[in-house]
């Protein structure tokens, strides 16, 4: 092995690995090389550039001396290196500071190859340190930032942010375990609570419903243990459009009657009326005209009585959401009364939408073209149809792609004019087909 490490036989070496029971998997986990990096050297590729060597020798714990690599024995350091490295910690500290300045030397002068087929792959990160003891202002920031991660999910989809909304939960959860007040620790519950649902809701809207129920759980065991029935409410809102997409409507509706009792114990008008406008849409779904209209006439009569001021779970639900639910459950009744109310209300339902809104306007945009096309409005549906699709190529959101299936059923209807085929066809490429 000393012979091969200073020959830099590494297919040897691997190989030697291999037969003590390391996998081609192992080696490069701990080299910080793909599986396929390593099975081309163990076929017989050179390495020959040194930062590569130098990753190798120290992943696989080897004394850098041994494979030629300047004085990078434990014990031999120049003087340069030890003034350098002079009042660290200790000698790991001291090792991590020689390899960062030669690193740093070799790439601003040119002499180390950039690893680009590297890049892709993930780093290992060490998690932030918790302070001993949190306040107000902690939990503020965390706050502050679910509501920005809000606004990013409600503008360009839940694939622009989830993976942050993941790491800042995982965050916030840790710091459940640093000493504070009781107001802080409650204030902390319902930070934690209102970050797992959105974790929740940007993993539903990428497609991934399983993890979607698991943070909801979660968020809703947090919420309920601060006695925030509010936030519960708006949980189990989000828990009843999971089983709605995915049309468990049976299931969807009991969500959201669940959610209703908890909004009405909260005393939560807005919150009332977004679920019963919910429960609207899900009898139109369900074919039940009578119970769809009069949930959506009790969602009109609670939303002119929400207050001003509320939490951002709740804010969001304004007056563009209440008409485009409408529109909703128009479009899915028959009759030209109904289709002609649901044009209606989705026309001013994305009239009313703001620049971060781009998901909100995809939606109501595929609806209005598809009840367009069906009431035999060509070019307008069209015309809706085109510009939800080009919104829908900008956002990285599952629920995007979904919600235009019934649009392409409408356009598939009307097979044969040039327009309309066009648009089918911009629908097909973007789901894939």
């Amino acid at each position: 092995m000393r012979l091969a490490l200073r020959n830099h036989d590494l297919a040897l070496v691997f190989r030697r690995l291999k037969s003590h029971g390391y996998s081609q998997r192992n080696i490069g986990e701990l080299t910080r090389q793909s599986q396929s990096e390593i099975s081309d050297i163990m076929s017989g590729r050179e390495v020959l550039a040194y930062s590569v060597l130098v990753r190798i020798a120290d992943g696989l714990a080897i004394p850098r001396g041994y494979m030629g690599l300047g004085n990078y024995d434990h014990e031999v350091h120049t003087p340069v290196e030890d003034a350098l490295t002079a009042g660290v910690a200790g000698p790991d500290e001291a090792e991590e500071i020689r390899s960062a300045l030669k690193h740093a030397a070799e790439v601003m002068m040119g002499t180390s190859l950039p690893e680009t087929a590297r890049w892709w792959q993930p780093l290992t990160e060490s998690r932030t340190p918790i302070p001993n003891r949190i306040g107000n202002a902690d939990v503020a920031n965390l706050e502050h930032l679910t509501r920005i991660l809000r606004a990013v999910d409600y503008q360009n989809g839940g694939g622009s942010c989830r993976d942050a909304v993941i790491a800042q939960t995982v965050h916030a959860r840790a710091m459940m375990s640093a000493e504070c007040t009781d107001d802080v620790r409650r204030r902390l519950h319902l930070a934690v609570a209102d970050l797992h649902n959105l974790a929740g809701w940007t993993s539903f809207d990428v497609g991934m419903h399983s993890t979607a129920r698991m943070h909801f759980s979660l968020a809703l065991e947090q919420a309920k243990a601060t006695d925030n029935l509010s936030l519960a409410a708006n949980i189990l809102y989000r828990q009843g459009r999971v089983h709605l997409h995915g049309g468990h409507l049976d299931q969807a509706l009991r969500f959201f009657q669940l959610g209703q009792l908890a909004a009405q114990d909260a005393d939560d008008a807005l919150t009332v009326a977004m679920l019963h406008a919910n429960l609207g849409w899900t009898h139109a779904m369900m074919g039940n005209r009578g119970k769809a209209l009069s949930a959506l006439g009790r969602a009109e009569d609670e939303f002119v009585r929400g207050e001003d001021n509320l939490p951002a779970w709740v804010a969001f639900f304004g007056a563009a959401d209440l008409s485009a639910l409408s529109g909703m459950v128009h479009s899915l009744l028959p009759g030209e009364a109904s289709s002609e109310k649901a044009i209606a209300s989705l026309t001013v339902s994305i009239e009313a939408r703001g620049d971060g809104t781009a998901r909100s306007t995809i939606f109501e945009l595929t609806a209005l073209s598809a009840t367009r096309l069906d009431a035999g409005d060509t070019s307008g549906g069209v015309a809706d149809g085109s510009r939800a699709v080009t919104l829908a190529e900008q956002v990285r959101s599952v629920r995007t792609i979904d919600r235009l299936k019934p649009l392409l059923v409408a356009a598939q209807a009307h097979a044969g004019d040039e327009s309309v085929d066009d648009l089918a066809h911009r629908i097909a490429i973007l789901q894939g087909g």
